[in-house]
């Protein structure tokens, strides 16, 4: 079955720097774009970050750009978010995210949410 493992997630004063992880297994990981997610109290889940299958695009919201580097090792099957300066309202819940084609239809899976909490 498709599963998604976040990591890094923690405490971190504000200018600091977290880098998560997100281990996938369960499909092709190669073919498939990844996102990265994250929710705050309070609020709607948003995209942050997303990446083609290749690693050759990527786009980010804009709150993040300049900041935030969504990245990935196809070897590996893994997803990386690494975040650099970063500030008290980027505190959230971070989820990782695909969707695998199944026939005709497409599934969407999360992972479990690494927390991220920006605060002196």
């Amino acid at each position: 079955q498709v599963q998604l493992v976040e990591s890094g997630g923690g405490l971190v004063q504000p200018g600091g720097s977290l880098r998560l992880s997100c281990a996938t297994s369960g499909f092709t990981f190669s073919m498939y774009a990844m996102s990265w997610y994250r929710q705050a109290p309070g609020k709607e889940r948003e995209l942050v970050a997303a990446i083609t299958s290749t690693g050759s695009s990527t786009n980010y919201v804009d709150s993040v750009k300049g900041r935030f580097t969504i990245s990935r090792d196809n070897a590996k099957n893994t997803v990386y978010l690494q975040m650099n300066s970063l500030k008290p309202e980027d505190t959230a819940v971070y989820y990782c995210n695909t969707v695998v084609i199944a026939g005709t239809s497409g599934y969407v899976y999360w992972g479990q949410g690494t927390q991220v909490t920006v605060s002196s």
